[in-house]
């Protein structure tokens, strides 16, 4: 095995590549791991996944889904043994430690997240949150913070509040940053006439919400754009447009998820455009097929050219790297493990590719050469490199991360059926 990293160190060598620092920087960038695969997006408040309205739809029943707040921390402990590299754990406001009350979302204060913020120091990890605008009656209209009906926008705005003083409090506590991501579900399923007058509500709404300013050394603040979802075909109030918009008016984080376009569309194209304008954003990694459907991230060419698009940027250190997944149809764990280690992987692809030589090659206009390298890059061997890292990180290599996760399936998640 060692031969094999140190012929790949040498054949990157050729390149202009130092690997060892390619490692270095892989290793330090951070990548947040979202709680909800483990439990297909129910949350554990007090009646939690029955409440209906504006839902989130998660599909399959595969055995062993987390029924409590020990159990997916459980799984969550051994997916983060399984995944190299720095991590955060990124929670819902469903996903408070309500001690069995029913504290509705215009009432959850920073205690109900005290344990979670001690686990998180255990485990050495950070936190990220995101306010829960889904499941729940008052959203079942099909509008939160862009509802016309002041009763329940307010009642949202006051969850807005909350997650925002929440996530304060956490990156207080933990000493690290905790970027708040908002995301809600508004929109009509068919043609929707007033939509200056939703978004009017909308902005409004946000302002208000944000009259509170916190250090940036505690919380961050970042909207998610989206272009349509199942039941809003017609009409998504929080457009990618309008939020690009009142980022860059009002200063806070674009939250591009890969899964919240059209398909043919190119994120990666997205990020260089934005990042020229914006100091920071919050990038949620998914696989789109047809819908917004967040399957499992695969290594494929969609998040290789993403992670190239940071890295030839200059800018991975400017981005906040979230993932955004759920299927219920495999093992939870081996989902996590998969998707995450898949977006590690098509980082380390990025910085190891020649980008110096790259851009010589393009200004001087020779365009053979440039693709005669890039092509070059793919038979250069990453895998040698990718298990040294895992080894280096004390997680299982690619040959044994099949059996790891059923060892696990068999000590623990059968025992839930």
């Amino acid at each position: 095995m060692i031969d094999s990293y140190e012929n790949a160190v040498s054949r990157y060598k050729k390149q202009g590549i130092d690997v060892e620092q390619v490692l270095s920087v892989l290793e330090s960038t951070p990548i947040s791991i979202h709680c909800w695969q483990g439990d297909d997006v129910g949350g554990f408040e007090h009646s939690g996944a029955e409440l209906e309205g504006g839902g989130i739809q998660c599909t399959g029943n595969y055995p062993g889904k987390a029924r409590s707040l020990a159990e997916l921390r459980s799984d969550l402990e051994e997916a983060l043994s399984l995944i190299p590299g720095t991590k955060k754990v990124s929670l819902h406001a469903s996903y408070g430690d309500f001690g069995g009350r029913n504290v509705d979302r215009d009432s959850i204060e920073p205690c109900h997240f005290d344990s979670w913020i001690e686990w998180a120091d255990r485990n050495g990890v950070g936190l990220d949150f995101n306010g829960t605008f889904f499941s729940h009656p008052l959203a079942a209209s099909g509008f939160t913070l862009s509802s016309k009906d002041e009763k329940v926008r307010s009642f949202w705005i006051e969850h807005e509040k909350r997650c925002r003083r929440i996530a304060d409090y956490i990156g207080e506590r933990l000493g690290k940053p905790c970027v708040l991501n908002t995301w809600i579900p508004d929109g009509t399923k068919d043609y929707a006439i007033d939509k200056i007058g939703y978004r009017k509500v909308l902005k409004d709404s946000l302002d208000e919400c944000f009259k509170t300013s916190y250090s940036p050394k505690h919380m961050k603040d970042a909207l998610e754009t989206k272009l349509f979802g199942i039941g809003v075909e017609a009409f998504t109030v929080g457009s990618h447009e309008f939020y690009m918009e009142y980022a860059a008016r009002n200063e806070k984080m674009l939250c591009l998820d890969m899964g919240h376009f059209h398909t043919g569309e190119d994120i990666s194209d997205k990020l260089s455009s934005i990042l020229l304008f914006h100091d920071e954003v919050l990038l949620h990694v998914s696989r789109p097929m047809r819908w917004d459907s967040d399957h499992v991230v695969l290594f494929n060419d969609s998040v290789r050219d993403v992670a190239q698009a940071l890295v030839f940027s200059g800018k991975l250190g400017k981005v906040n790297i979230a993932m955004d997944f759920f299927d219920g149809s495999i093992n939870r764990i081996g989902a996590w493990s998969v998707g995450v280690r898949s977006m590690s992987k098509a980082i380390l692809y990025a910085l190891l590719s020649p980008v110096n030589q790259l851009v010589n090659l393009e200004e001087e206009g020779k365009g053979f050469e440039k693709m005669a390298v890039m092509e070059k890059q793919k038979m250069l061997p990453l895998g040698a490199v990718w298990d040294e890292y895992c080894r280096r990180c004390n997680v299982p290599v690619e040959e044994d991360l099949i059996g790891a996760v059923d060892e696990y399936e068999k000590k623990v998640l059968n025992g839930r059926n």
